[in-house]
């Protein structure tokens, strides 16, 4: 996990590797740079803290890593921490309690945390106006934006902007261009084949070294591409309809491409299991990549029962060059974006694909439900047929830590190959079952 180092003489925060050498007792550590800020202290000028990941941390419950997952989705920026805890199932106090003792700042404190960073890092990347910043950083208003920013950072965005380096601006021919931080270790390559094998025709491709997908804004289609970077992040390129919202976008990418998820101590937990420890070993940086949204999560779990990634994905290519929007004059081989969930209603299934399909197209239609990043394991069971393998599925694809999908066919391959028990092995890899899984699942696709 990564910690931060705040200076009690200085008041500033540092990230691991700045060439400041404070003396030991002046120091401060933090786990997150909102604790950090929460506590008083502003970022470093040399390391640039918010230019780096800042995952929860690897011991959190899953109760904080479900709400993280729907700050990230921006559930606290038109609303409370009381509306949050509501939907958590928590008290107010109970939900700030967990937060503060896991992340050492509230809820409040690092969503506000989040949007100044991401706001930061626009105004060096790109050439957007300050006030096309404050609204793609999920800002309310352009006062509240320079509130915000002299608050974190102790001056304003204009001022900011002149601060930047001449290396931090990102020139594109085309869209813009962003740094995707990832935590140390992530390996590109290993999320790139993964994502390759289940890559959807027309929604998504992998194209060398880059990745690219077709998402919906508003009801209006754009293009995200992701290719490797420089030292601690990918590039992100984004072809949008307009920017407004954009934090949420980029938060999308980051957590289906988990390149903000610490695995650490998962990797240490794993790599000592005498049967699955030589494939983590091999590839210790592979993420847990997840679904872009709920509905294709549910969508690709339902329709992909009992067959290999590729025959799922290209199951659910049909479905969307059927049932999908098509979008003229899109790079590479993308051609649609995703059908929507009044779409997918009306697919044409089995009658048993087609009630648990028109379940998951109803909740996600209604915005609030059975389904959310971060799910647990319980949560889908409400769903008919959604029996003990659909609901691994499911919490799989939406980030769940203990996940772990037995009815996926390159997990079974890997099992058997291993010479495993399906029904008995997985308990030792708590709570690390969807990062063991994951492993497994990039064994059985070699197979």
């Amino acid at each position: 996990m990564t910690t931060y180092s705040a200076v009690v003489t200085t008041g500033i925060y540092c990230r691991p590797g700045c060439g400041a050498k404070p003396l030991a007792r002046n120091t401060r550590t933090y786990e997150h740079p909102a604790a950090a800020e929460a506590a008083g202290f502003r970022a470093c000028l040399r390391c640039r803290p918010y230019r780096v990941a800042a995952p929860v941390a690897a011991g959190a419950p899953e109760l904080v890593c479900r709400a993280w997952q729907l700050i990230i989705d921006g559930v606290l920026d038109d609303g409370t921490e009381a509306a949050l805890a509501a939907r958590m199932g928590l008290s107010p106090r109970h939900l700030r309690r967990l937060f503060v003792q896991h992340m050492g700042a509230t809820p409040d404190q690092l969503a506000r945390s989040r949007r100044a960073h991401f706001a930061r890092r626009l105004l060096d990347d790109t050439d957007l106006t300050v006030l096309d910043v404050a609204f793609a950083s999920g800002f309310g208003s352009l006062r509240q934006f320079n509130r915000t920013m002299r608050e974190v950072f102790r001056a304003s965005p204009t001022d900011l902007r002149d601060r930047r380096r001449r290396a931090d601006r990102l020139v594109a021919d085309g869209g813009l261009v962003l740094r995707l931080p990832f935590v140390p270790g992530y390996d590109w390559a290993a999320v790139r084949e993964f994502l390759g094998v289940r890559a959807v025709p027309g929604v998504e491709e992998v194209d060398g070294d880059t990745y690219r997908r077709t998402i919906t804004v508003e009801g209006a289609p754009g293009v995200l591409e992701v290719s490797p970077g420089g030292d601690g992040h990918l590039l992100l390129r984004a072809h949008l309809p307009y920017w407004e919202g954009l934090i949420h976008v980029v938060g999308h990418a980051g957590r289906m491409l988990g390149v903000d998820t610490d695995h650490t101590a998962g990797v240490a937990a794993l790599s000592a299991d005498p049967v699955l420890g030589p494939l983590v070993r091999a590839r210790p940086g592979l993420a847990v990549p997840v679904a872009w949204n709920a509905l294709e999560a549910g969508v690709r779990a339902v329709l992909g029962r009992g067959r290999t990634p590729r025959e799922a994905a290209d199951r659910l290519g049909a479905l969307t060059h059927r049932l999908g929007t098509k979008v003229p004059g899109l790079p590479g081989g993308l051609t649609h974006t995703f059908p929507d969930a009044a779409a997918i209603a009306r697919a044409e299934v089995t009658e048993e694909e087609a009630a648990l399909v028109g379940a998951l197209a109803a909740d996600v239609a209604r915005g609030h439900g059975a389904l959310d990043h971060g799910t647990g394991l319980d949560a889908p069971a409400t769903l008919p047929y959604a029996d003990h393998d659909l609901r691994h599925d499911l919490a799989f694809r939406l980030g769940s830590r203990e996940a772990f999908p037995l009815g996926d066919a390159s997990l079974r391959a890997a099992l058997a190959g291993l010479g495993l028990d399906p029904a008995a092995c997985h308990e030792r890899w708590r709570p690390w079952r969807s990062l063991a899984a994951a492993h497994l699942m990039a064994h059985g696709d070699r197979l």
